[in-house]
């Protein structure tokens, strides 16, 4: 697909220390490949175990462009668990029976939502329960009384999903390439670009078990893929007909969160106590009203307007000529501006019923600039505007420690007394809950241009989305490797 289009690719929860060149995200890091053309990401992995995933990050390219990375532990050392018997990779995607890059297109000439995906898939495969599927549905092989390690990657573009296998318990391990405290249950959520690992057990009668999701769609009134894919859980020599797992409803918020909030680092975490920068971002949709000569086709989100999205009200619009990295590295002037509001512009009741002069954004290319070393806090405050839905934040560049989540408007008075200083989990996707917040910590010490946005490609198209530029540090090996000279120019 990828090669009648521009694309990039991110490596997506790989700590890019000092080579931001290859994390991938087009007019942020770098200008996109163009058809023809190439590019070599150069990268070290180090200090990372556990489950990634590469995805394109260029328009709609990434619903076919995708895989798993699995890091093993170093050779010699051991899983902090006993060694399973088998391991697989279920990698959960989102199909359309269209051409993805042309349901944006649409969706961004009318100025509405994009056209729902008309399936799930597991490795590519949609499963038993569409039309015209059942031959190819994907079959993970277990023999009785042995230990798998499954790795389970969300690769959807625009859904969170719920994730069980018939009547077998999951103990999860692992998150994003980070070992947290073991815990069993029965149904996994993970939003778009959330890994998890879990060690299941074959003690169950030999047959065959439905491994499935489906939706966990938070937003009122916001259309959704209301499908389930499955694959098949298969014991050694059976055919029976498989078994099919309960499912969350899919506005179970409760189970949702009831899993979320699970996580612990399984060793005390080396969270920052001292704070440099304690930003509180406000995360939502927004409408902006069409000018009054614009078509009725051009203007189909609520009441003649256009669908928009922002942090602290700032709609980011991605440069053209230059990526951000190129103009911050080269002292490029008129690229972007370092004055993203640390704070909301306007305090206001964030998950209440929202005055409707707060619904429409500004645009802009703005950044917030972070020394090298400095500490950071986040308040991700997630708001009402247009409708409230959980929104799941990718960090580029950097894990940060998930301190504390809940509903309602983030209270420093009495939701701090919540955080977890010793062992929150490390992470580089937090699901922010519906009409809620989450608070997150980390160390700026990766020199570059990061994005933070919403990993729902329909709201990073909106404009959901910041940049940190974290300055060079003062020792040698502190400081942004010079750009490669393969290095795609706009």
């Amino acid at each position: 697909m990828a090669s009648s289009y521009n694309v990039t690719i991110h490596w997506h929860g790989v700590r890019q220390m000092n080579t931001a060149w290859a994390d991938g995200p087009e007019f942020i890091t770098q200008c996109p490949i163009q058809p023809g053309g190439s590019y070599t990401y150069r990268f070290t992995i180090s200090g990372q175990e556990g489950t990634l995933w590469w995805h394109a990050h260029s328009s709609w390219v990434r619903a076919t462009v995708y895989g798993a990375i699995i890091i093993h532990p170093r050779e010699g050392l051991l899983y902090p668990f006993p060694k399973p018997d088998r391991e697989s990779v279920v990698i959960l995607g989102e199909w359309w029976d269209a051409n993805p890059v042309d349901v944006l297109r649409e969706a961004t000439r009318t100025g509405g939502g994009p056209n729902v995906s008309d399936a799930y898939t597991i490795n590519g495969q949609p499963g038993d329960l569409y039309k015209c599927s059942s031959k190819d549905t994907v079959k993970v092989q277990v023999d009785s009384g042995q230990t798998s390690l499954i790795r389970v990657i969300n690769a959807a573009l625009n859904q969170q999903l719920f994730f069980a296998i018939a009547n077998h318990n999951l103990t999860v391990v692992g998150a994003e390439a980070s070992y947290v405290k073991p815990f069993t249950t029965r149904t996994l959520m993970l939003g778009p670009g959330q890994t998890t690992d879990v060690l299941i057990k074959a003690d169950q009668a030999p047959a065959r078990y439905y491994i499935a999701a489906r939706a966990y769609a938070s937003g009122q009134g916001v259309p959704f893929d209301n499908t389930t894919t499955t694959a098949i859980l298969e014991y050694k020599n059976t055919t029976s007909k498989p078994i099919m797992p309960p499912l969350p409803a899919y506005n179970d918020t409760s189970a949702a969160t009831a899993f979320t909030t699970s996580f612990k680092n399984l060793r005390k975490s080396p969270v920052p106590t001292k704070i440099d920068h304690n930003l509180f971002i406000t995360v939502g949709l927004g409408l902006i009203p069409c000018p009054p000569k614009t078509p009725a086709q051009n203007c189909q989100a609520p009441n003649r307007t256009r669908f928009a999205a922002s942090m602290n009200n700032v709609s980011l619009v991605l440069p053209r000529n230059s990526s951000i990295l190129q103009a911050h590295y080269h002292g490029i002037p008129g690229v972007f501006t370092t004055d993203f509001p640390g704070q909301p512009p306007v305090t206001f009741d964030y998950t209440g019923n929202v005055s409707r002069s707060l619904w429409q954004p500004i645009n802009g290319t703005k950044v917030y600039k972070l020394k090298y070393g400095s500490s950071v806090q986040i308040v991700l405050q997630g708001t009402s505007i247009s409708t409230a839905e959980n929104h799941p934040i990718h960090l580029h560049g950097y894990d940060f420690y998930i301190l504390a989540q809940g509903f309602g408007n983030f209270n420093p008075k009495t939701d701090t007394a919540k955080f977890n200083l010793v062992d929150p989990p490390l992470r580089n996707t937090v699901s922010l809950p519906v009409k809620g917040w989450a608070v997150i910590r980390f160390v700026a010490d990766n020199p570059g241009t990061w994005i933070m946005h919403c990993h729902l490609d329909v709201h990073i198209g909106w404009g959901l989305a910041t940049v940190f530029v974290v300055e060079d540090g003062p020792g040698p090996k502190q400081k942004l490797e010079k750009p490669p000279p393969d290095l795609p120019v706009c």
